[in-house]
């Protein structure tokens, strides 16, 4: 075992006197040792209750003869975050996450590990630390928190985001956004929409890298205990058998996952994260093959912030296993760390709520969730979620109402400088730029409350939050910091973006362009160290922005 390093021999006393005074006996030095990596805290509605998913893990590791170490992850809310510096520090903590794990699990020697996670980054995070030590681990996603009601309609965090939007048209008053604001999320866990949490909870399992029926499992459901109690005797047994997470996903892993991620229609967000996470597997993974999958699966199932249903209809119809059975014949057969293989899930289940998760033959839009556009404005690639964007705006042509920064945007969104018929770009919000490559939920959805969701675009290389709908164009590349063309783009600039094409243009010639480019400057912004350094380090967009090139 791994953690003999620590524990066995004569030289090794030491570190046994350290370990008796965590309450270890002899008998403990002879079992597993299995790291619990808990991003428990108090501020993310997503986490406050993952301390007792860790005590469930506890008792199934101590049930199956293991040791249980546990010990703290960091982790942002982006909902918190968002529309000041700190959504800056966001993508940034993916890459913290992803070493902190390491470095706990790597100095201490555990045989193998269990993340308890939740929330936009820390999933990503965990999942590219499993890769990249390939030591035998589980992941225990923390669910999705129930919807709000307000009126008997049901409500989420988006809906208090486009009230403030419906706020500044002068539709809704202050009592109004008030009413949203206190019944929206109305407890523990995850935002109740398919945002980027949920999201990248559902890829994880189609992954492999988490039991049967967590993605969808709600925070409050007594299911989730269940699972994470199993998940505390599942990692022993792994260690015993010393199944690594390698000999469970491959590259069919990973296009198995898009293909979900297209069928369900995920955050724009996976577009950067499963990038990443395949790099720390030592798997290439362009880009483009999200849009190759895209254009062969449909999407099956309409939730926010595109349609109306939520985490808790996806798991009443089935949840992810169910999602797998309708694409029984599409899906290629892998591993899982529940022993089972990813086809046999499929065929042992089935759909409980057809409107919810549709069959083949009637889906609800025949390409799948996300489209990858190109062209002289995004060379390397943009995303859009198709599956969120009215067909008015599937084809949009306008002027550019062009901004060095959010915050400049959003000024002259709330002060409506911005009027039906433009493009708004937002450039140096990128990886490099921002630094961070900031969410943008609050321009996105002043857009939406003000009443212009179907005639306003906006185009960023910046990201998107993953409730973010409409005509919104993220992860714009190359980023204007690196001179990308979005660096060249003038007010008054014809901008035309074609979804169905994949393409998205500047009416302006190349000559001209590369002469613009020659200008172009980017804003000074006095950085702290963590930025300064990711600033150095990340890759582009298009990559993932993988913190290390």
């Amino acid at each position: 075992m791994r953690s003999d390093a620590v524990k066995k021999g004569i030289e090794k006393a030491p570190a046994r006197s350290l370990l008796r005074a965590d309450g270890l006996n002899d008998d403990d030095m002879k079992k597993p040792f299995i790291g619990i990596a808990n991003s428990w805290n108090d501020i993310v509605p997503g986490h406050i209750h993952l301390n007792k998913l860790a005590d469930a893990v506890r008792e199934g590791i101590r049930e199956a003869g293991g040791v249980p170490f546990t010990y703290g992850i960091p982790a942002v809310c982006d909902g918190i975050a968002m529309g000041h510096n700190g959504m800056r520090f966001s993508l940034v903590s993916r890459e913290t996450i992803s070493d902190s794990c390491e470095i706990m699990a790597e100095s201490h020697a555990m045989d193998g590990w269990v993340g308890i996670t939740n929330c936009d980054k820390v999933t990503p995070g965990m999942l590219m630390a499993v890769g990249r030590m390939n030591i035998p681990a589980i992941l225990v996603t923390g669910g999705a928190m129930e919807t709000g009601k307000v009126e008997g309609k049901e409500t989420d965090l988006q809906t208090v985001f486009e009230a403030i939007g419906a706020y500044k048209a002068g539709k809704v008053d202050e009592e109004y956004v008030k009413k949203m604001e206190c019944a929206a999320c109305p407890g523990e866990g995850s935002c109740s929409g398919l945002f980027t949490a949920n999201t990248m909870a559902c890829l994880t399992e189609v992954l492999g890298l988490s039991l049967i029926g967590c993605a969808s499992s709600l925070a409050i459901d007594e299911k989730k205990l269940q699972i994470s109690r199993e998940s505390g005797r599942r990692i022993v047994e792994l260690v015993r058998k010393d199944i690594k997470p390698k000999d469970i996903v491959d590259e069919r892993s990973f296009r198995n996952a898009i293909r979900i991620d297209m069928a369900i229609g995920g955050s724009t967000n996976t577009v950067l994260h499963l990038p990443a996470i395949a790099k720390e597997f030592g798997i290439p993974l362009k880009i483009d093959e999200f849009d190759r999958i895209s254009k062969e699966v449909p999407h099956i199932t309409n939730m926010r912030p595109g349609g109306p249903y939520s985490m808790r209809d996806l798991d009443n119809a089935g949840g992810i296993p169910a999602v797998l059975s309708i694409f029984a014949d599409i899906i290629e057969d892998t591993d899982t760390v529940s022993g089972k293989r990813l086809k046999e899930i499929a065929k042992e289940h089935k759909v409980l709520n057809d409107e919810v998760l549709r069959p083949l033959d009637r889906p609800f839009h025949k390409e799948g969730g996300i489209a990858i556009l190109k062209g002289n404005l995004a060379p390397n690639g943009s995303v859009v979620k198709q599956s969120a964007v009215s067909e008015k705006m599937m084809r949009f042509t306008g002027p550019a109402k062009v901004y060095d920064s959010e915050k400049d945007a959003m000024d002259a969104i709330m002060n409506k400088k911005v009027v039906s018929g433009d493009v708004v770009v937002i450039r140096y919000e990128g990886p490099k730029g921002a630094p961070g490559m900031p969410e943008m939920l609050s321009p996105t959805s002043l857009i939406a409350g003000m009443g212009l969701g179907e005639s306003v675009a906006l185009i960023t290389d910046g990201r998107f939050s993953g409730a973010t709908r409409g005509g919104s164009i993220g992860h714009v590349s190359p980023e204007a910091y690196d001179k990308g063309p979005i660096a060249a783009v003038r007010n008054g600039d014809v901008i035309e973006i074609d979804i169905p094409a994949r393409r998205l243009n500047v009416n302006i010639s190349d000559k001209e362009l590369k002469e613009r480019l020659t200008g172009a400057k980017a804003p000074e912004r006095q950085l702290t160290g963590v930025l300064r350094k990711y600033r150095s380090l990340v890759s582009d967009s298009s990559e993932g922005a993988h913190h290390y090139k």
